[in-house]
């Protein structure tokens, strides 16, 4: 059975950094993809970036939004992903969740799919808000 459990998440001010991570047992991010998305307002789950080690598909991909400001690293020997997000804005407010598994194939440049979906497996998710 595949685990994923995110941790990371709080409060800052507009300006300031936080890094996420996100833990998988039963799953090896050294030979999957996995994604960081966001709920967004109308309750779909944006991508916010996104990495895949699967050889034809290797590499990391950030949505324009945080591009520059956010950082996807992998640590294989603990089977964990981060993403240190700097320069927080407001709108980066949401809770943010990790899914493994995400892609089967290609990251997409842009995706919104329905949070939680049968697709992935996904963590609990954790709360990042930004006061301005």
């Amino acid at each position: 059975e595949v685990q994923v459990v995110e941790s990371g998440g709080g409060s800052v001010e507009a300006g300031g950094s936080l890094k996420l991570s996100c833990t998988a047992s039963g799953f090896t991010f050294e030979t999957g993809d996995m994604g960081w998305y966001r709920q967004t307002p109308g309750n779909e789950c944006e991508l916010v970036s996104g990495i895949s080690s699967i050889s034809s598909y290797a590499g990391t991909q950030y949505a324009d939004s945080v591009r520059g400001r956010f950082t996807l690293s992998q640590d294989n020997a603990k089977n964990t992903v981060y993403l240190q997000m700097n320069s927080l804005k407001p709108e980066d407010t949401a809770v943010y969740y990790c899914a493994a598994n995400a892609f089967h194939g290609v990251i997409p440049t842009r995706e919104r799919r329905p949070c939680l979906d049968p697709f992935a497996y996904w963590g609990q998710g954790t709360q990042v808000t930004v006061s301005s």
